[in-house]
């Protein structure tokens, strides 16, 4: 097997988008800490960064978005009742939302920032500068959060559970240092204490990549068959030339979720909610037709 093409280049757009940072340090640099001179803008610059980076390799109809997700307890489909005790929730923000804006419709957009509903959400990315001691668990908990919104059905039968968002932590380097023990290994603990709770989490509700693009990655194995009651990682050191490993995870987790076979068949968003028990006010009458279609 080859793919020695495709490595160097998603090693030179890897490395074009960390020198493409640089730049932006080197205009606008801090007199006081290592990059820019303000921590919001800094961070922002990043998010945009990422946006364009992912909007330019994925399928037309995927948008790179900004925003929350929406969940409401209203009847999905032609008569789904499955929220029917459910309240309407919606997420944390979130930093890069990847929809499915070609087949499903939006809440609310201003530009890039939107509100959608969870039937079109393709993946869920976490966007960081550094990644510092506080974020692994953090970060891995929100995206667990966001994960249990979107749990769809599949329009055929209310058994059949279509395949979860693609969930990543992705940041430019990493200020996490463990003297005493692995960095990785400390990094793993903790995205372990992110899920001891009271709720088993399911297999897609696990963070699918977690990396600092231009150092190290772990990622989440799929095994073979269809027992998912365990999820191994794994971790890559990247050696020279090794920059594409954390870019080729997440486009291969992403493209997974849209290809899935479960996906092509998703119930009807709930997009529309009625008040119960009101009747219509008068009956107009009626106009005769040839069948259904």
């Amino acid at each position: 097997m080859d793919g020695i093409r495709i490595q160097d280049y998603w090693s030179q757009e890897v490395n074009a988008l960390i020198a493409t940072y640089r730049q932006f340090e080197t205009l606008i640099p801090s007199d006081k800490h290592k990059g820019a001179t303000h921590h919001a803008e800094d961070g922002r610059f990043i998010e945009d960064l990422i946006q364009e980076f992912f909007s330019k390799y994925l399928p037309k109809g995927l948008e790179v978005l900004t925003g929350f997700i929406l969940r409401p307890a209203v009847k999905t489909g032609v008569s789904g009742r499955e929220r029917r005790n459910d309240s309407d929730e919606h997420s944390s923000q979130l930093d890069i939302i990847v929809y499915d804006s070609e087949r499903y419709p939006v809440f609310q957009r201003f530009g890039n920032s939107v509100i959608v509903p969870p039937e079109g959400v393709i993946a869920i990315l976490s966007v960081k500068k550094h990644l510092n001691d506080g974020d692994i668990k953090k970060e891995c908990e929100s995206l667990w959060a966001a994960s249990k919104l979107c749990r769809t059905q599949s329009t055929n039968h209310l058994s059949d559970k279509v395949r979860g968002p693609y969930l990543a932590l992705i940041s430019m380097g990493s200020k996490i240092n463990k003297k005493k023990t692995d960095n990785l290994e400390w990094i793993f603990k903790k995205l372990t204490e992110a899920y001891l709770k009271d709720e088993m989490p399911k297999f897609d509700d696990l963070v699918g990549y977690i990396g600092s693009l231009s150092e190290w990655s772990i990622f989440k194995r799929r095994p073979q068959g269809k027992m998912l009651n365990k999820a191994e990682f794994v971790n890559l050191i990247h050696k020279d030339g090794e920059s594409h490993f954390g870019l080729q995870f997440i486009l291969t987790g992403v493209l997974s979720v849209f290809y899935d076979e479960t996906r092509r068949n998703i119930r009807r968003p709930g997009f529309t909610a009625f008040p119960s028990g009101r009747n219509h006010d008068g009956l107009m009458g009626e106009i005769e037709c040839d069948g259904e279609r």
